[in-house]
């Protein structure tokens, strides 16, 4: 034996392995220390965390094995290094597939102050409009930029991508149109993941796809309501589509033209052809192929279509002082409102790349974007050119920057030879091989390809070949109109100017940089660094994904562990992480409902049931579904109301589908009644779908797939972390019991995507939807564990039920469950106060402004109420700051109800309040110091940039894209 000269001292303190692990990051993601949570639930009247659960969730749904099965929580350090591990089995190739995906340079300063900047991805969608001018002028930039190059007057705001927003602008031109057809046809020559996503949103809707070859210009003979064309084709072919156009418009049928947004720099408008909508996607404009997303879709329309528009729309109006403001237009078109009648189920776009690509344009302005079109179109001509001298054969001699080469029985030999030479290709068929260019193509991709397809690049001069091929643009489709005139494209070409410009947008907005956001149904939550970190990685941003999966194996990983964590949490048996949106998820849910029942040889189940209470989109997607919606009755408590219920289910019972609930109920409330409402759907031989808005309720708490629900989507822009980035990205995947797993959504070009001989068609335009966010839901998951996963829906309890005992005194809380508890949200009931004093939900919300504070969601799901909904990662400090600016406004509410205050002239009612209105006369019965500095107020201050905006006259002056300067004069 050894004796060593300095004995060890006894261990004290963590061992090693947890030392490792750093500050357990629960510490860091879950807002208020343990002393601050004891005093919050001495407030609610609990003892403990635990004593909350027992007291406040019903023990009928109680699931204590809940989440574990999940991996043991990593500190941040241990889970980058696993992403980076992950990151390394990822192979990037140059891209030059095209289907879509193509490469970009996303500008670094936009990448670091748009993309990577928390106060652009943690905003929520801009409903309170005063304080999100900056993302609304971002915005408008976006809809310009596509209005000006499809030619056509009204863009909106983004769309999910491009596949989905061709199957809304087939949607869109059936109800505008006056044709009694059904049959909408479509260019052969498609995007094929387009021509999947149109037909599977067709099928329940009783529309006819008419897959055509419209190649010499003539229609197929029948009936049409409306028409797809590409421009370009999936081929690259350019081809002139206005004598096409025409003769569908004289059978009257609409037109909808697929554009790629950078060919249109240098191609004639879709508008000027005829178009009545343009449809594609702006992922070219700086944002990365990111295995398929996220990535801005967008859809633009003609005159008179624009109250049909889906999604969301930008439009000015102008402030109470006069002065020019933005705010989303025609909200009465969107589902929540509109419910079973709304254009759309769309809720989530993608405004956080639409704001990266329409800052593409700023910065390069119109001569930038013509060099980079012309690059990408040059290339392509060189490499034509190299091609034909070298005896290969191409199908088509006009093109932009897409190729289709014929190789007899050789396509898969040119293919694995690119392959060798690190360069990804597309295998159109056996005999033909697709060529796409991009702005990130060189001459040293030129090289590689040519000497896949056998033709020796050293005996190329690029030089002297590149001096001597014409370009392959048809004359009479060469671009004349004016791009981007708008000063906005022409002030911000070096980085110093751009840089300020997106800092003086950042600074009119609030997002969760600035304040808590309490929107109750949003779970405004804190969006870890750690977590977004990996997104902007080449190893995540720069897969393709129609490439050979083994390419993507590190993220297909993620995908895996995902889809495995997810049903583990929610008792499913089946996770499919293709919708792209809540709404697409919801969808998805749905037509897995349908084609069970079809299955089964139950095609008349087509009745939808959905409570007074639930979220608009559930209407809406029931009925994109093929479903007929019926109401379900709430009881004064806000549950659903059992008698109603069942008396809906016995008149229904042939012809039952599917109720949709949403658990924990919209209301806020633990409903103790939930598996008797499943049971008496089952026992009538219908399915049980529970929207997974509230899941932040119930995770390590209960189990939606153990006790009762069928199929459920998720939020994981919400619970899990994806931050909504200004109204998304977002991802909505699925989760369904084992009978419903193999009518989860298919891909055609990706069949490991989905289930092995898939049912049910892709409900997003790629395979893995927005695969490139995962990795924030993965870091979310891997970094909280099971524990500290229930830990964080514990305390968002305790945070919602410790707001509630706080205001109730001030303001009703209208909805309780068991024990006078909420779940992770309340809903505030101003609607006695307005009847006494005049001062409305929309006055309060506006005033918080002033208080530097977010509103929470205003008259949903009641009118005329606040549903508020802290989340896990507000400490008590921003919880009391919230509820003390909350019973300042009570005081102010009952000066103008006493009388002391005009009801037309008092700080809720002219709230918010500008630096720029006190530098004038100051006719108001109250100070300036109480407009701007209410109560005290002592935090940093917020300076609204407009006044209260005037939402009517912006809809009745419908302005969608940059106004002209002389607007902003006077």
């Amino acid at each position: 034996m050894t004796i060593s000269a300095h004995p060890p001292r006894a261990r004290a303190g963590a061992p090693l392995t947890a030392l490792e692990q750093g500050t357990p990051f629960t510490e860091r993601h879950i807002g208020p220390r343990s002393d601050e949570l004891a005093r919050m639930l001495a407030v609610v009247g609990v003892d403990s965390l635990e004593d909350l659960a027992d007291r406040a969730v019903p023990s009928a749904i109680r699931d204590e094995a809940a989440s574990s099965a999940l991996p043991a929580a990593a500190g941040e350090t241990v889970a980058l290094r696993e992403l980076r591990d992950r990151a390394s089995l990822n192979r990037v190739y140059t891209q030059m597939i095209g289907l879509g995906y193509h490469g970009t340079v996303t500008p670094p300063v936009i990448r670091r102050n748009v993309l990577e900047s928390p106060a652009w991805y943690t905003a929520y969608t801009p409903y309170q409009p005063e304080i999100s001018q900056g993302r609304l002028e971002a915005l408008l930039n976006f809809q310009t930029m596509v209005s000006d190059l499809a030619g056509l007057p009204v863009a909106n705001a983004s769309m999910l991508d491009e596949a989905t927003s061709a199957a809304e602008a087939m949607t869109l031109i059936r109800r505008a149109g006056r044709s009694r057809s059904s049959r909408f046809v479509v260019d052969a020559d498609t995007l094929p993941q387009t021509l999947a996503v149109l037909r599977t949103r067709a099928e329940p809707l009783g529309i006819e796809i008419v897959e055509a070859d419209l190649s010499s210009g003539a229609l197929p003979d029948g009936d049409l309501f409306g028409l797809l064309l590409s421009y370009p084709g999936a081929s690259g072919h350019v081809g002139d589509q206005e004598s096409v156009i025409a003769e569908a418009h004289r059978r009257g049928a609409m037109t909808v033209v697929a554009a790629d947004l950078l060919s249109l720099v240098l191609l004639r408008s879709p508008g000027s052809l005829g178009a009545d909508a343009v449809v594609g996607t702006a992922q070219r404009f700086g944002f990365p192929p990111c295995l398929g997303g996220p990535h801005a879709g967008y859809l633009v329309v003609r005159k008179g279509l624009e109250r049909q528009l889906p999604g969301r729309l930008v439009g000015v109006s102008v402030d109470s002082d006069g002065a020019p403001a933005y705010r989303l237009a025609l909200q009465t078109r969107e589902q929540h409102i509109r419910r079973e009648k709304a254009t759309s189920n769309i809720c989530t776009a993608q405004v956080l790349p639409a704001v990266v690509s329409g800052m593409y344009a700023v910065y390069h302005g119109p001569e930038g974007l013509r060099r980079i079109a012309e690059r990408a179109h040059r290339m392509a001509a060189v490499l034509a050119a190299g091609l034909r001298g070298g005896g290969r054969d191409l199908v088509h001699d006009a093109f932009f920057d897409t190729l289709c080469v014929r190789v007899p029985g050789r396509a898969d030999q040119v293919i694995a030879a690119a392959r060798d030479l690190g360069v990804n290709l597309r295998r159109v068929d056996a005999d033909q091989v697709g060529v796409s260019c991009s702005e990130t193509t060189t001459t040293a991709h030129l090289d590689a390809v040519w000497r896949a397809f056998g033709v020796d690049p050293d005996a190329i001069s690029v030089a002297e070949l590149d001096a001597a091929t014409p370009d392959a643009l048809p004359e009479g489709l060469r671009r004349t109109e004016d791009l981007l005139t708008h000063p906005v494209f022409h002030r911000h070409r070096s980085e110093t100017a751009l840089l300020r410009y997106l800092r003086s947008l950042s600074d009119k907005d609030v997002a969760l940089d600035r304040s808590m956001i309490p929107l109750g149904s949003c779970t405004m939550k804190l969006n870890a660094t750690a977590e977004m970190e990996p997104i902007t990685w080449p190893e995540f941003a720069e897969l393709h994904p129609f490439a050979p999966a083994e390419d993507a194996a590190g993220l297909l990983s993620i995908v895996g562990d995902l889809e495995r964590w997810l049903a583990e949490i929610t008792g499913y048996d089946a996770v499919s992480m293709q919708p792209n949106a809540g709404s697409q998820g919801e969808f998805a849910g749905l037509l897995a409902i349908r084609a069970y029942h079809l299955d089964r040889g139950e095609a008349r189940r087509d009745v939808c049931l959905i409570p007074a209470s639930a979220h608009g989109t559930n209407a809406a997607s029931a009925v994109m579904a093929g479903m007929r919606v019926v109401v379900v009755a709430c009881d004064d408590a806000g549950n659903v109301d059992l008698d109603s219920l069942r008396a809906l289910v016995a008149e229904h019972r042939d012809d039952l589908a599917a109720i949709m609930i949403t658990y924990p109920s919209t209301h806020g409330v633990y409903e103790d009644t939930v598996r008797e409402v499943c049971a008496l759907v089952h026992d009538a031989g219908g399915q049980v779908y529970v929207d997974g808005a509230n899941l932040n309720a119930l995770i390590g708490l209960a189990r939606p797939g153990r006790f009762g629900a069928d199929v459920s989507h998720l939020n994981l822009h919400k619970t899990f972390c994806i931050p909504h980035g200004g109204g998304g990205p977002g991802v909505g995947p699925v989760g369904v019991r084992e009978h419903l797993a193999r009518f989860l959504p298919g891909h055609p070009l990706a069949p490991s995507a989905g289930p092995a001989a898939a049912v049910v068609g892709p409900v997003s335009a790629a395979p893995w939807g927005s695969a490139a966010i995962l990795p924030i839901s993965w870091a979310y998951v891997r970094m909280m564990g099971a524990a500290g996963l229930r830990q964080a829906t514990l305390t968002a309890v305790a945070a919602a039920n410790y707001v509630a005992r706080r205001l109730a005194e001030y303001y009703p809380v209208l909805y309780t469950g068991q024990g006078g508890f909420v779940a992770h949200e309340c809903i505030l009931d101003l609607r006695g106060l307005t009847k006494a004093t005049g001062v409305t939900v929309d006055d309060v919300a506006k005033r918080l402004a002033d208080y530097g504070l977010h509103a929470p969601t205003m008259s949903f799901p009641v009118p005329g109420t606040l549903m508020v909904e802290p989340t896990e990662s507000e400490n008590l400090a921003e919880l009391d700051r919230f509820c003390d600016a909350m019973i300042a406004i009570r005081a102010e509410i009952d000066r103008v109800g006493s009388g002391e205050w005009p009801a037309e002239d008092n700080p809720l009612r002219n709230a918010p309040h500008t630096a720029e209105c006190l530098t004038g006369e100051w006719p108001h019965p109250y100070d300036r110091e109480t407009a701007v500095y209410p109560a005290g107020h002592a935090s940093p201050k917020i300076w609204p940039p407009v006044r209260r905006i005037d939402g009517a006259r912006g809809d009745r002056n419908l302005v969608c894209s940059c106004p002209p300067l002389e607007a902003y004069q006077g």
